[in-house]
């Protein structure tokens, strides 16, 4: 299931022009007429189209937004029937790595990449909320977008699990200031004391491969384009957003 496309311009203005030409001629839009339009009725039709745009300029205004709101309704229901079906591949999928409480009571689902800035000013409210709450469930998915580099970060941090170290390796590339390299990864990695040869090796695994990949098709499904995303309950939040917003749906999902 891809994300719903967005009507291009000249889409609209198509829409648009049907919609007045029906409305001038006094026919619902979709119909017919008995006889088609001879020249010179055609010639008029425009003409009357045009200076009516010409006269009424807001509602092409009018008529986009209407066409927009409509749109953006249609992909939030789509996107919370994703999410109600899904739920089990979203929260349960046992091979994605988890920090908080693994029992906890709320699952939180974050999609992030290791190079996005806006996932990397999320790090320290993330972990205020499961320092003051010690009862929500964090699920990590690694959805590397934003090049080579936040593809080797996925995979080493995925391989870091392996270890029982994700969470330190996790947080270290993500307070990491300027752009990643293989050599920072590496670097990284062994400063949190990781064994490189068996990190390495991990990291090429197949196992490693298919947790990005789901995670990756998993995002793609319910219309994530872009990083941070987060999933509480039946809710997606695109996005940074605020240490108060994720208490309040937190708690939301807690009441059900």
């Amino acid at each position: 299931m891809a994300a719903m496309a967005p009507l291009t311009k000249i889409h609209r203005a198509l829409i648009l022009t049907v919609v007045l030409a029906s409305a001038i001629v006094g026919l619902p839009a979709g119909s017919q007429a008995a006889e088609p339009f001879s020249p010179d009725q055609k010639s008029a039709l425009d003409i009357a189209i045009r200076d009516y745009i010409i006269a009424n300029p807001e509602v092409i205004v009018e008529s986009l937004n209407a066409m927009q709101a409509r749109q953006e309704v249609a992909e939030k229901e789509r996107q919370r029937a994703a999410l109600a079906h899904m739920q089990g591949q979203i929260t349960g999928n046992e091979n994605d790595p988890v920090i908080g409480n693994p029992d906890g009571d709320v699952t939180v689902v974050e999609f992030f990449d290791y190079q996005c800035g806006y996932c990397k000013r999320m790090v320290d409210p993330v972990l205020q909320l499961l320092k003051q709450d010690p009862n929500v469930r964090w699920v990590m998915k690694e959805f590397p977008i934003l090049g080579p580099a936040s593809v080797t970060a996925a995979q080493a941090s995925i391989a870091a699990d392996k270890q029982g170290a994700y969470s330190a390796f996790h947080v270290a590339l993500m307070k990491y200031r300027g752009r990643l390299s293989d050599a920072v990864i590496f670097q990284t990695a062994t400063e949190v004391g990781l064994d490189l040869d068996k990190l390495k090796a991990d990291m090429a695994s197949p196992e490693t491969r298919t947790i990005i990949q789901d995670a990756t098709l998993l995002a793609r499904t319910l219309g994530i384009n872009g990083t941070p995303a987060f999933v509480i309950g039946g809710e997606l939040l695109p996005g940074a957003v605020s240490l108060d917003t994720l208490v309040e749906q937190i708690e939301a999902a807690r009441k059900g």
